[in-house]
């Protein structure tokens, strides 16, 4: 009979979770895979780890991927799969990724957001940016601080936007004299 032809095996995906820091900056990720190799007699096979490295490049989005060709599980009749890693945002504490923008929620008293103030917003590097309250800030408010976010692939030297939404505390109580004095001096509607 004919010899059979090889046919490859599918894909072996897996995840890559990377820190907006990573993004931010890019990254060089080094993995470990543990593969089946074929012995010299093309029959028998052994397990050996190999090292894989990545650099993840600034910028990069949730579901970029990484292929590296034919590095799966080799036995007699295959062609080894390719290995696929799929880049995924790891949560972060302080913000949350829309694209190249971050987004950062800042708590304030309903005192500051009806009578201003003057915040420090964290950027994704570790500063501190003033941000100055003027207007009163109503529910949705958002504001943006251009250039801030994350590095916008293929455009060097360019960087999203941090936006800012807030989170307006009220008092849990407030005395009568407070309750007069509010009364007379907020708006009715």
């Amino acid at each position: 009979g004919r010899p059979q032809r090889k046919r490859q095996d599918s894909a072996v995906v897996r995840e890559l979770p990377v820190s907006l820091e990573d993004i931010y900056k890019g990254a060089t990720k080094k993995l470990k895979i543990t593969r089946r190799v074929l012995n010299n007699d093309g029959r028998s096979t052994r397990t050996e780890d190999k090292i894989l490295t990545i650099d993840i490049k600034p910028g990069w989005k949730a579901g970029t991927k990484i292929t590296f060709p034919k590095e799966g599980d080799q036995t007699p009749n295959n062609i080894p799969a390719d290995v696929v890693f799929v880049i995924k945002d790891k949560p972060h504490s302080v913000f949350t990724r829309e694209g190249s923008d971050i987004r950062y929620k800042a708590k304030i008293s309903l005192k500051d957001a009806l009578c201003g103030t003057t915040l420090q917003i964290p950027t994704i590097d570790g500063r501190k940016i003033p941000l100055r309250l003027r207007e009163v800030v109503k529910p949705h408010t958002a504001k943006r601080i251009q250039g801030e976010g994350l590095p916008i692939p293929k455009q060097p030297g360019k960087r999203g936007d941090l936006i800012i939404d807030f989170d307006v505390v009220f008092p849990n109580q407030i005395s009568s004299t407070a309750k007069e004095i509010l009364s007379d001096c907020l708006p009715a509607s």
